[in-house]
């Protein structure tokens, strides 16, 4: 309780007041209430005038009470603009953290790799010296709906692409995939294949190795993408399946690379489609850190041309990859039955190939080093390839993403007159992920 004294003639008169603060308008209040009772109580209780003294020692009480709520007003007022920028600071937070925890809409990505080469072949004009920057590759994704979403990948190949250079700008991938259900998913348009391991994942952090493996490139013929729908589901239980129809093949029959199988990739360029090609793959991952799938692809015309002697085609290739601990073991194998009287004479009918790669990978304070053997057998339908190939290396991933590698490569091929194409050499490589 606040008690105002008065002092009229030689009587001293007590006003108690009790007001509580509560705010900027209570104190307001309060103020206009003291000065209020102050004159009315000296105007009511005495006639004649107060002496200069009283009125002094009156005014200055009352002074003392202005500063006094005038100190506490200013204090409320600070109080409150700090409480309004609080507020305000954790407004804009929760608007950041909205904003940082939604996810995009558009997705961008990419990977790159530079090679150099240094082979020395039996004979000295099969030598390699050569630094190329293989690949650059931009991905571009766009969440349409919540279960439609569109998927690309565009590539270039060598560095450059024009007339009589060596490289190519292509469209490997860029489809529309769409959500079914919880375990069923669909996707039409051009897309990879689901076949072995480095078709669908060939990133270069993700392989061992400067140049990809060889059964992956001459009797799987990664990257290996084709037009058409496909279907995938998958359970809890770890198993998986995809089935696809697709454009074929155009497998040459005469020339050079007759009965090759990569020389009849058509990239879905003005694609001959007179006959459909179906892949079907069965895969199991319900044991920690293993990832087993096979593959089976039916061309009902590799050639796209009746009654070449190329009549069908049949690919059957399982593949391995079981992590234990530091420790991976990788694997695939391949195997190609054509029928036809052309391929059947040509001795191009069964073409196989096959690797295996044990590797260890491990942890430092400068990034994750690993190491790896390899060994592969590729039986193709041209002489230079078949061959087998015995390979060891390293790679350092000084952060994710980014990955350089070392490899130590040995060729023998398989006839004698592909001898002077036998050669031993190393690669070193560069490569980034994101």
């Amino acid at each position: 309780m606040n008690e105002n004294h008065l002092y009229l003639g030689m009587r001293r008169i007590i006003i108690p007041i009790r007001l509580t603060l509560g705010g900027t308008w209570a104190m307001k209040i309060r103020l206009s209430v003291l000065i209020a009772m102050a004159i009315l109580a000296t105007t009511a209780v005495r006639a004649e005038p107060p002496a200069i003294e009283e009125i002094w020692a009156i005014v200055q009480q009352q002074q003392a009470e202005i500063e006094q709520l005038k100190q506490q007003l200013a204090n409320a007022d600070a109080k409150i603009a700090d409480t309004d920028e609080k507020l305000e600071a954790t407004g804009s937070y929760l608007d950041t953290v909205a904003v940082s925890d939604a996810a995009p809409r558009t997705r961008i990505g990419g990977y790159g790799e530079l090679h150099y080469n240094n082979l020395d072949a039996t004979d000295s004009s099969n030598d390699v010296k050569e630094i190329d920057f293989h690949r650059f590759v931009l991905f571009f994704g766009h969440d349409l709906t919540d279960r439609i979403s569109f998927f690309s990948e565009l590539e270039l190949e060598h560095s450059i692409s024009a007339d009589g250079e060596p490289g190519e700008v292509e469209l490997e991938q860029a489809y529309l995939d769409f959500a079914l259900t919880d375990s069923l998913s669909a996707k039409a348009g051009v897309f990879l294949l689901p076949i072995g391991i480095i078709n669908e994942t060939h990133e270069p952090p993700t392989f061992y190795g400067v140049e990809r493996n060889d059964v992956e490139n001459i009797i799987i013929p990664s990257t290996w993408w084709e037009a058409g729908a496909a279907f995938t589901g998958h359970y809890g239980n770890g198993f998986s399946w995809d089935l696809a129809a697709h454009s074929g093949l155009a497998i040459p029959t005469t020339g050079g690379s007759a009965f090759r199988v990569r020389s009849g990739r058509q990239k879905v360029a003005e694609a001959l489609a007179n006959d459909a090609a179906y892949t079907l793959r069965l895969r199991y991952s319900g044991i920690a850190g293993l990832d087993l799938a096979a593959s089976y692809q039916y061309q009902a015309d590799p050639s796209q041309v009746p009654g070449d002697g190329l009549d069908s085609g049949k690919l059957l290739a399982v593949n391995v990859d079981y992590d234990i601990g530091a420790f991976t073991m990788k694997g695939v194998y391949a195997r190609w039955d054509f029928a036809g009287a052309a391929v059947e004479a040509a001795g191009a009918d069964t073409q196989t190939g096959w690797y295996l790669e044990p590797s260890y990978r491990f942890s430092t304070r400068l990034g994750d080093w690993g190491f790896y053997g390899r060994y592969e057998d590729v039986d193709g339908a041209r002489t230079q390839d078949q061959f087998s190939q015995s390979e060891v290396g390293l790679n350092y991933w000084p952060a994710d993403g980014v990955v350089l590698k070392f490899d130590y490569r040995q060729r023998d091929h398989n006839l004698v007159g592909e001898a002077g194409r036998d050669f031993d050499g190393f690669d070193v490589g560069l490569g980034y992920q994101f």
